[in-house]
């Protein structure tokens, strides 16, 4: 019977998209809320039940929740969930083999034909024809360590890779052979304890000191270090590829680069491993096979020869489901429907009317159309006569106090708006009545006390910007005005104080002239010391190769 695998996407990195969800959500929701608190604001809360009727209370919350699933599934097909099927390849009994080629420009000298790195990436080429079940991988590296090709069982793609090491595939020089070794470790599977090797290759020219202790460590988490030694103990020149000549040093010495056995052969130790000097690619390959085929194996799994089975396409179907159902979902209610509801609301509506044709409210209404065709005089009258019926119109005491602002009749405004504030319960009501006394106020230059307005408009409504905002300019003004008043007194104070008188120096000009001269000598040994500090100074010259 056939096992399947767990079920797995090929791009997770995709799947962090699905954390704007929330953030999504969360400002629907909040628009949701500041919609519902702009409904309350139209008026009698029945009548306005009667009024929205016709539409469906929950569908612009179902429409949204459709969308919000249709963005979900597009993005869990991007991500490519899909299930491994089998492999394309025969299971085999290998290890896992990591290359680190040190690719180095002292690897371009020559005292092994045709050139140390042309040498070594010819044993690179045997070694991968040799370990044909084993997993590959190559780090290369010079002043940095990079991982050229993670571990795969296509080893024409590493003789692929393998063409490209060059000395310019790395920017800095140098020979970091510690940070190679901790590369080919990131690049095993941290949870096995063996079946793990590092295949060194480089002249070891630079000595790194942590490189010891590195490999003593690997080889405490299972992994066997070989190292492989490319040049010769006498050294050899380095050839510029750029010039064709000897490459040389900063002062023009001529560069010697020489195989430092000592290093790698106490890197193999350390690693567990051996050392080989590369005279013969035949020999050292077959050497390496050997010892490699001794370690303990097991079956070599490669998820890049793997046969998977995609579900995308399903999920990009339920998508553009919910997306036509959203498309043809309608927020109104049926004649039919709307039909069915209960003979209650066309009393209410017939109730409310009534009651606003009740109490003065008539008189509100045609001052509210006088006042938005800027009749504000007419306005006032009707506000007025709305309250000899209603005296606790809170209503007509508000828009009464806006009549007679645009009228210039700024006491009876304030006074208008202090009456409906106390006769108001709704907290924003009574926010808004504050704001509006504040802008009289302040128009009038009555800066304390629009503060005071427009502070009591916020403790009542928090979230009332214009409040907020023109407070601000008030107490900007306050400041002003305060400073230029300290400053004309300042003025006034200093106008008082007689202006003291220059007092004559008391040196004499032979004086000064000794004076001058010695400043002057001082600056000439200042500046003669510091270019003899620049002179003294030299800079260090950097290896780069």
């Amino acid at each position: 019977m056939k096992l399947l695998s767990m079920p797995e996407f090929e791009y997770n990195w995709l799947l962090y998209l699905l954390l704007l969800l929330p953030l999504v959500a969360f400002i629907f929701l909040y628009a949701l809320n500041k919609r519902k608190k702009a409904i309350k604001k139209l008026g009698d809360k029945a009548l306005v039940d009667q009024l929205l009727l016709p539409f469906k209370r929950y569908s612009f919350l179902a429409r949204f929740i459709l969308l919000l699933f249709s963005v979900t599934f597009l993005i869990l097909a991007i991500a490519n969930l899909r299930v491994a099927t089998g492999s394309k390849g025969p299971a085999r009994s290998g290890i896992d083999v990591m290359i680190a080629l040190d690719v180095s420009k002292s690897m371009l000298a020559q005292d092994i034909q045709p050139t140390r790195l042309d040498k070594a990436k010819l044993l690179v080429s045997r070694l991968i024809d040799k370990l044909q079940d084993d997993r590959i991988g190559i780090v290369v590296f010079a002043g940095k360590a990079y991982l050229q090709m993670p571990l795969t069982a296509d080893h024409s793609a590493a003789k692929m890779y393998l063409s490209a090491a060059t000395p310019d595939a790395i920017p800095t020089q140098g020979t970091v052979i510690g940070d190679a070794l901790t590369m080919c470790y990131r690049a095993f599977d941290a949870k096995e304890k063996k079946y793990k090797a590092v295949v060194l290759i480089s002249d070891g020219e630079d000595h790194d000191e942590k490189a010891n202790k590195i490999a003593t460590d690997l080889n405490n988490e299972g992994v066997i270090i070989y190292t492989i030694g490319v040049g010769s103990p006498m050294g050899a020149n380095i050839i510029d590829p750029a010039t064709g000549q000897p490459k040389t040093d900063a002062q023009g010495n001529l560069v010697v680069t020489k195989l430092n056995e000592k290093e790698l052969k106490d890197i193999a130790k350390n690693g567990g491993g051996s050392y080989q000097l590369l005279m013969n690619s035949d020999n050292v390959s077959n050497n390496l096979e050997k010892q490699i085929g001794t370690m303990d194996q097991r079956i070599v799994k490669d998820n890049s020869l793997n046969n998977y089975k995609s579900f995308f396409q399903y999920l990009i179907a339920m998508a553009l489901l919910c997306m036509l159902i959203e498309f043809f979902m309608s927020e109104r209610r049926t004649l039919k429907r709307i039909a069915k509801i209960n003979g209650i609301g066309i009393l209410l509506i017939f109730f409310n009317l009534s009651a606003f044709a009740q109490e003065g409210k008539e008189n509100i209404a045609e001052g509210n159309k006088s006042y938005n065709n800027k009749n504000y005089t007419a306005a006032e009258k009707e506000y007025e006569a709305a309250l000899k019926k209603n005296p606790q119109s809170s209503i007509a005491h508000y828009n009464l106090g806006n009549a007679a602002y645009k009228n210039k009749k700024i006491e009876e405004a304030i006074s208008a708006y202090d009456k409906a504030i106390r006769l108001m319960s709704n907290t924003e009501e009574k926010a808004n009545a504050y704001y509006n006394k504040g802008v009289v106020l302040q128009n009038e230059n009555r800066v304390d006390e629009c503060i005071i307005a427009y502070k009591n408009a916020l403790k009542l409504w928090p979230n009332h910007e214009d409040a907020r905002q023109n407070l601000q300019k008030a107490l900007r003004k306050k400041k002003q005005d305060e400073e230029k008043k300290k400053k004309d007194q300042d003025n006034k104070d200093k106008d008082k104080k007689q202006q003291p008188k220059p007092q004559p120096s008391k040196m004499t000009k032979k004086e000064a002239e000794e004076k001058l001269e010695a400043l002057m000598q001082q600056e000439k040994n200042l500046q003669d010391k510091m270019n003899k500090v620049d002179a003294q100074s030299a800079n260090k010259p950097e290896k780069d190769w």
